[in-house]
């Protein structure tokens, strides 16, 4: 299976401008392609997963990747569907960028890394207007899907400016830097090709720069796909912890696993098809979630934090936690209902402030009927107090209703 072939199987590919030279430049040789990330928050979320295992995916087949840092145009900001973005303070979309340029690094070591504030910061207003500004007419700005979905509500000059801004640094990246190919998500269609357009009035209708376009990752019910109960899942494990990130992938819907499997992995596709027939032979045993969940926490986090999520889905499996580190106990309390408290607790106290009962006289009845356990000790007796003695390493109790409903005290 050649190069394309196998991007359209793992549905990588949405819209292309030029089928056939994307076929030529990704099937034949080697050529430098790009994908913009701007830096919006400290962290990269999950969402962005599926266009760094492309260009994960294209750099293992010997193809150059370009990473560009959004410096400058995250200052402006994308427009959403929905208002208009908080405007960054240079400083903030500065620091942002380096983080995020070090998150990246994380999996593209090799990758060139750009920002485009180094070339957008230095254009003037009149260079603007004159040798960019003019060759955008206002109703193809206007025909923009996400320019479209925000006419309603309104729009800034500001963010409708914005696909001016990526089209200067596909321009500027094709004919400078020799980078011939540009991803990005769906939703970033109508920028791609604006650049696409800005090329072709600029080096003429031979040129050979190439956008595609991924389709969003949603789940099979429509919702956006990389969002918890507690919010969006980031890639920064102080954000999300490795635990977390395991977690919402070892729960994919079955109607999911296999597009998460071919967009999130580099599993090859014949792993993939053997993964998907097994656990449709043995649904109960989530054969290919484990694997989903397993690539993509050592992906993000490395295998010595997939090792330590491991240890913790076991204990709190089987209900003993002697054996845990201080930080895979960390990991499991940032993903569990924890409480504070610098002296002792009361067990009922205790079971209601971590929301394992309603109120004391459930935790009550919790307790007699010989429901609850603390660390790995059984407890019925309602006057029972919890001491910092009980805490592992002098810190941690792990109070349990159940068979599987677990919350952390934490002694300060």
């Amino acid at each position: 299976m050649k190069l394309y072939d196998e991007l359209m199987w793992r549905g990588l590919i949405k819209d292309v401008s030029n089928e056939a030279l994307a076929k030529k430049l990704l099937n034949e040789g080697s050529v430098r392609f790009y994908c913009g990330f701007d830096p919006t928050g400290e962290s990269l979320t999950v969402g962005h997963l599926v266009q760094i295992v492309r260009i994960m995916l294209l750099d293992k087949y010997g193809h150059q990747p370009v990473v560009l840092i959004g410096g400058a145009t995250g200052l402006i900001g994308d427009p959403r569907q929905t208002s208009e973005r908080k405007l960054l303070s240079l400083d903030t979309s500065l620091k942002n960028a380096e983080l995020i340029k070090k998150q990246i690094g994380h999996f593209l070591p090799k990758a060139i890394y750009v920002n485009n504030y180094d070339w957008i910061g230095k254009i003037d207003i009149i260079t603007y207007l004159r040798d960019y500004g003019k060759h955008f007419n206002i109703n193809y700005m206007l025909a923009k899907e996400t320019v479209q979905a925000r006419l309603e509500t309104g729009i800034s000059y500001t963010e409708f400016s914005y696909m001016i801004l990526q089209s200067i640094d596909w321009l500027k990246l094709y004919t400078e830097d020799h980078v011939k190919i540009q991803f990005g998500g769906s939703d970033q269609w109508g920028n791609i090709t604006s650049g696409l357009e800005l090329i072709r009035k600029q080096v003429g209708d031979e040129n050979e720069a190439v956008g595609m376009a991924s389709p969003l990752l949603l789940k099979s019910d429509g919702t956006k796909f990389g969002k918890s109960e507690s919010g969006a899942l980031w890639l920064d494990a102080e954000l999300t912890s490795p635990y977390e990130l395991y977690q919402y992938f070892i729960n994919t819907a079955d109607t999911d696993v296999e597009n998460y499997l071919k967009m999130l992995t580099l599993f090859e596709p014949s792993t993939i098809t053997e993964l998907v027939n097994a656990s449709k032979e043995a649904p109960e045993q989530r054969i290919a979630q484990k694997a989903l969940a397993e690539s993509v926490t050592a992906l993000v986090h490395g295998k010595e934090a997939l090792k330590e999520v491991l240890n913790v889905t076991e204990s709190l499996f089987q209900g003993t936690f002697g054996k845990l580190s201080p930080k895979e106990l960390v990991m499991a309390s940032k993903s569990l209902d924890t409480i504070e408290v610098s002296d002792e607790i009361g067990i009922l106290n205790a079971l209601s402030q971590t929301n394992l009962a309603s109120s004391n006289r459930e935790a009550r009845q919790f307790v007699t009927s010989g429901a609850v356990m603390v660390n790995d000790e059984k407890i019925t007796d309602i006057n029972y107090i919890i001491g910092k003695e009980k805490a592992y390493y002098g810190q941690y109790v792990i109070l349990r209703r159940g068979k599987k409903k677990y919350s952390f005290i934490k002694f300060l």
